[in-house]
């Protein structure tokens, strides 16, 4: 069953409670009932976390996701309280901790898309519609669309997919008022990112956001309003494409694992994906290729370099 190769044992930080081993981020609570994210250099592929990592993918993951949040600070409030390492941490943990607010989390993945490609490809070329929103004829893998979507998603465990949903479904599961706020903040967040990643020579094709609560009354006996939560717009929750690259009709190249992908379905990794067997080892090649493609999108999103 996919999931970890090996699921790695978590540290043991005087005054942290170990709460998750996700994906690629550890989760912990404080003393004071805040948590903190680690953010490993894990890496996934096809539903399973492998066993090879890539060195600093974590850091620039953390490192990204603040230049984000910095970018985004006017729109809406992000989790962020500090970036301190706890004292007792491991040493590694420098430059990969987020220390958050804990929030009530939305079970809703939500989800913006510019371009058609991936899985709201697939259903496009099946029924005109991603996420049952029906879109013009013509398109192909990369068109830019008409307009941006909220397509959301439910959140999945490791090892399982994350599925489409609905509009209509996140509101019977979270309430009309919360789906609208959900998709009015993606929708704007997304503007915001694609403008500046634009302007830099990227395409943000897609992304996916996390929205949380803080706890307490609101306006009209509401909780607390929206706030952007876990990573933020980097290579592992959205598509980045070269804007000089781009070429509706084809597979785009994009800013992300896809050389991991592409070696584990290659004859080359003797790896059966519709099998039980883990997948193995990663070529070194491999690594330093995606690593590579990590560093030079946070160089040319920030316009700082990685080292």
């Amino acid at each position: 069953m996919p999931g970890f190769v090996t699921k790695p044992e978590p540290a043991r930080v005087p005054g942290l409670v170990h709460l998750h081993t996700g994906k690629v981020r550890d989760l912990y609570r404080n003393e004071a009932g805040e948590l903190i994210l680690v953010a490993t250099d894990r890496v996934s592929a096809y539903d399973w976390v492998l066993p090879t990592e890539i060195p600093d993918k974590g850091r620039i993951l953390t490192r990204l996701s603040l230049w984000w949040f910095d970018q985004l600070a006017d729109l809406v409030p992000g989790h962020v309280i500090s970036t301190e390492v706890p004292a007792g941490a491991p040493a590694d943990w420098a430059g990969r901790v987020m220390i958050c607010h804990a929030l009530d989390m939305v079970p809703v993945e939500a989800v913006a898309r510019g371009y058609l490609t991936g899985t709201g490809l697939a259903e496009y070329e099946r029924d005109r519609t991603v996420c049952g929103l029906a879109l013009p004829a013509g398109l192909v893998d990369g068109s830019e669309l008409p307009a941006p979507i909220f397509t959301p998603a439910t959140k999945a465990a490791v090892g399982e997919h994350d599925e489409n949903v609905s509009y209509e479904e996140v509101a019977r599961q979270v309430g009309a008022e919360t789906a609208a706020q959900l998709r009015q903040a993606t929708l704007s967040v997304y503007g915001r990112a694609r403008d500046i990643a634009r302007d830099r020579g990227i395409i943000l094709a897609d992304t996916k956001f996390e929205f949380g609560r803080r706890p307490g009354a609101g306006e009209g006996g509401q909780e607390g309003e929206l706030v952007l939560a876990d990573e933020v717009l980097t290579p592992d929750s959205s598509r980045f494409w070269r804007k000089d690259e781009w070429e509706p009709g084809r597979p785009q190249k994009a800013y992300d694992k896809q050389f991991v992908r592409d070696w584990l379905s290659s004859p080359a990794s003797g790896w059966d994906r519709t099998g039980d067997t883990p997948p193995p080892e990663l070529p070194q090649e491999v690594v330093d290729r995606t690593r590579e493609r990590y560093t030079e999108a946070f160089r040319l999103l920030t316009g700082t370099a990685w080292d």
